[in-house]
């Protein structure tokens, strides 16, 4: 939480002295209680932006009061004091005040600054005069009421910065010391002892680890960053022990417009990143036993094919589809099963089947994701197309080409149906078969029983298309 902003929003008047009583800041409220413009008064001393003789009341007392903060480390009051303010066209306008000093202790335990709260009570010293001070108790009551406002909108924030369910904190300057922490950050780093301190003397563990340079980084370019599933050393009750965070360090930006600290924010996603690595372990295992097993399976038909098949072209036909299959599998053990890119198992299919001529399709269609079940049936699909065009159709001939496009559709009860469309141009002229093999029936029947689909093969003289849809699934 930016307390800075919140007090220049305040329609009280603040303005905030250094050790040497020059200006370093002050609110809107007091530029305009005092008719001036920030630019000809920050920076300056303060008997100087508002000048005063010594020796009268106006100076000595506030030079006083001043001092006396400074001495003693203590709050100092002027209950009422006169100190006359220079209108815009120089004349001098007559005005009372009522001030508060209060000290601003450095790391060093001395006053660095002094915040002064003044209100301007001229109009309430007239009225005295006229009803013995009832207008100044009534406009204390009325000030009063609204500091305190102030203080529970200031402590109800701090309660819910405290209890934020993501780990917070805010650190300041070119050493990166901590001004806030909630609970969430404290139990994550395993100790309470942070505020005004330093990063890396706090948190020594993690300046090897780079985190302090980001920091730095952060505080450099004004730029943000952020931590995406980032490794983390952290000692917890004297040992070391491994998190993962997601987080971001957004730079905190001061009246100059310059980064002044950085502001932290983020979780701790150690628990989904480490059943993540389980889950791609479980995967490698699954893939290392589907390819031992289509292992098997080749030596089994080959060994099958060799009394029946002294040629070795159905041994040589299985073969390659059990190659399609396990190119199928890969694909989707890569994504851990997840939904798959058409368009990525498309070109998989098409290269396992192809090789080089994978350059001679051109794929044209809109994002879609397939179910794993999906993505194997269209593996085997586009490896039987894929045989075809090789023996008999465009890839058959050197300039023989093959269009894949794809689109979608809703149909009447609102479900997502995929439409794709195999073109071949510039092969030889085809003709229907006498009758269908065993990759005709494959291709046609691939998606009806599982996939509410269709395949229709069309053997068109300048080149075979061939149009499947199919609904997808309402997961996709």
């Amino acid at each position: 939480m930016n307390f800075e902003a919140l007090f220049a929003l305040s329609p009280n008047p603040y303005v905030v002295l250094d050790a040497e009583l020059r200006i370093a800041w002050m609110n809107d409220a007091y530029l305009q209680a005092t008719m001036r413009e920030r630019a000809d008064i920050l920076g300056r001393a303060l008997f100087d932006a508002f000048p005063s003789e010594p020796g009268t009341d106006s100076h000595d007392l506030l030079h006083a009061s001043l001092h006396r903060v400074l001495d003693t480390g203590e709050r100092d009051e002027i209950a009422l004091i006169r100190y006359d303010i220079a209108q815009p066209d120089g004349t001098m306008t007559q005005r009372y005040w009522s001030a508060t000093h209060t000290p601003l202790l450095g790391d060093d335990g001395q006053v660095s600054h002094i915040l002064q709260h003044t209100v301007d009570v001229t109009e309430l010293q007239a009225l005295r005069r006229m009803r013995d001070e009832m207008g100044l108790i009534q406009r204390a009551g009325a000030i009063q009421a609204r500091n305190t406002d102030l203080q529970a909108q200031s402590e109800r924030l701090r309660r819910l910065f405290e209890q934020a369910p993501g780990f917070v904190a805010i650190v300041e300057g070119a050493d990166h010391v901590f001004q806030m922490a909630n609970a969430a950050y404290r139990a994550l780093v395993g100790r309470d002892d942070l505020l005004g301190r330093p990063v890396a003397e706090a948190l020594p563990e993690i300046v090897e680890q780079g985190f302090v340079d980001l920091l730095d980084g952060v505080l450099a370019s004004g730029k943000p960053y952020f931590g995406r599933n980032e490794q983390i050393f952290l000692e917890i009750e004297g040992r070391m022990e491994e998190m993962f965070l997601e987080f971001i360090y957004q730079p905190i930006f001061g009246d100059d417009g310059e980064p002044s600290g950085v502001f932290v924010q983020g979780y701790d996603v150690t628990e989904e990143v480490r059943a993540q690595r389980r889950q791609e372990l479980l995967i490698s295992e699954l893939n290392h036993r589907v390819k031992n097993t289509l292992a098997v399976v080749q030596g089994l038909a080959s060994q099958s094919f060799r009394s029946v098949d002294p040629e070795g072209e159905a041994r040589r036909i299985f073969s390659q589809r059990l190659h399609a299959l396990a190119s199928a599998h890969d694909l989707l053990t890569r994504g851990n099963w997840e939904p798959a890119s058409l368009r990525e198992s498309l070109i998989a299919a098409v290269t396992a089947a192809t090789g080089e001529d994978v350059a001679r399709f051109v794929f044209d269609g809109p994002p879609v994701s397939l179910t794993p079940q999906i993505g194997v049936s269209l593996a085997l699909t586009i490896h039987e197309l894929c045989t075809n065009a090789i023996k008999y159709g465009a890839l058959s001939a050197d300039t023989g080409t093959i269009a894949v496009d794809w689109h979608l559709r809703e149909d009447d009860a609102g479900r997502q149906r995929l439409t794709i469309e195999w073109r071949e141009r510039g092969g030889p002229p085809v003709t229907a078969p006498e009758r269908k093999g065993f990759g005709s029936r494959l291709i046609e029947q691939g998606f009806v029983i599982q996939h509410d689909g269709s395949a229709l093969l069309d053997y068109r003289p300048d080149g075979l298309c061939c149009t499947i849809e199919l609904e997808l699934p309402a997961t996709v």
